[in-house]
């Protein structure tokens, strides 16, 4: 019999064996859940009498977590940690962890190629050729690369990686992030300015901000106001950053350019989002974070910050750095 079960609280991987081996170096059991609601998520963790909870979509909310006293550590695939209650966590002594460098090639790549495919009307060219019409213009105007602007909201590990690469095609970078110290910025060649700044000298604007109460529709009718008639928004962040009916508005009324869109408020996109019939925005169904290799990253590396925490260790992702009053663990040796 295992030392300790770990509930999964829900999946949509084909194999749990990554996770599986790294908890078992700590004598874990990893108990398999499918989970969509606080009941199921408290039902399902109680059964398994689960000191660990590794996350995906299901809600950890204020309830479960003070229905499981004996929760020790929430561990959540990806950067976001949206559906966990972090003051509950900090408040009854949880850990929460997430992994913040997985897919940080992955993201920017998938960024880049959006804006790329928005300005040189990629996805418009190829849906008219396949209608019958071979036309260039089809795509006018369209603008050269260098000399554009794009501007990054949130400059963290990914938009800084994006920015080295939009450098490399002459595009100028701005930023908007205000925890983000200046002399950083000034060392990679981005000028950091305020949001609403931004707006206005983008030719590219690129969402990189998490999902926190403060973020939740930042971007919205006053920023797409100020935007350029030929800007594009990208967002691979997450959807609820961006005001969709605010961004809707904007597209319809002509007030900027088009959309790159990796992720949405409502995941999946509901079959009557104006947005389907826009043929100047490009949908693609949250996969910005997804290669083979970042997979099994993510996989490994959330299963650690349970295996850690249960061995002792405050885990090397952790997020609620506040929970260190209530909780004493030994610090993990940088290697």
């Amino acid at each position: 019999m295992s030392k300790f079960n770990v509930l999964i609280t829900d999946f949509e991987f084909a194999t749990l064996a990554p996770e599986e081996e790294v908890l078992a170096t700590v004598d874990a059991t990893l108990v398999r859940s499918q989970c969509k609601t606080e009941d199921e998520v408290i039902a399902a963790a109680k059964e398994a009498n689960a000191v660990g909870l590794i996350n995906q979509y299901a809600p950890i909310t204020r309830k479960v977590i003070e229905s499981l006293p004996n929760l020790k550590v929430v561990s959540r695939y990806g950067v976001g940690v949206n559906t966990v209650d972090i003051a509950a966590a900090n408040e009854h002594g949880v850990i929460v962890a997430n992994v913040t460098d997985y897919c940080m090639d992955e993201v920017s790549d998938h960024a880049f190629a959006l804006l790329i495919s928005c300005a040189r009307k990629v996805v418009e060219l190829n849906q008219a050729v396949k209608n019958g019409n071979w036309d260039y213009k089809v795509g006018v105007p369209i603008f050269r690369l260098p000399g554009r602007v794009l501007g990054l909201v949130g400059f963290g590990k990914i938009p800084q990686t994006l920015a080295r690469k939009a450098q490399a095609f002459g595009i100028k970078v701005i930023a908007h992030d205000p925890y983000v110290p200046a002399e950083v910025a000034k060392e990679m060649n981005v000028e950091l300015v305020d949001l609403n700044e931004l707006c206005e000298r983008s030719d590219f604007v690129s969402v990189h901000a998490p999902l926190i109460e403060a973020t939740r529709g930042m971007i919205s009718d006053a920023q797409f106001d100020a935007m350029k008639k030929e800007a594009f928004i990208i967002n691979t962040a997450r959807g609820p950053v961006i005001d969709e009916k605010a961004l809707i508005r904007a597209l319809e009324a002509g007030k900027i350019a088009g959309a790159g869109l990796d992720v949405l408020e409502e995941e999946p996109i509901l079959a009557d989002n104006p947005l389907l019939k826009m043929d100047n925005v490009i949908l693609n169904p949250h996969a910005a974070w997804y290669s083979e290799e970042s997979q099994d990253e993510l996989k490994r590396k959330t299963a650690q910050n349970v295996a850690d925490v249960l061995g002792g260790f405050y885990p090397t992702y952790l997020f609620n750095r506040d929970v260190k009053e209530k909780v004493q663990l030994k610090e993990k040796e940088v290697n």
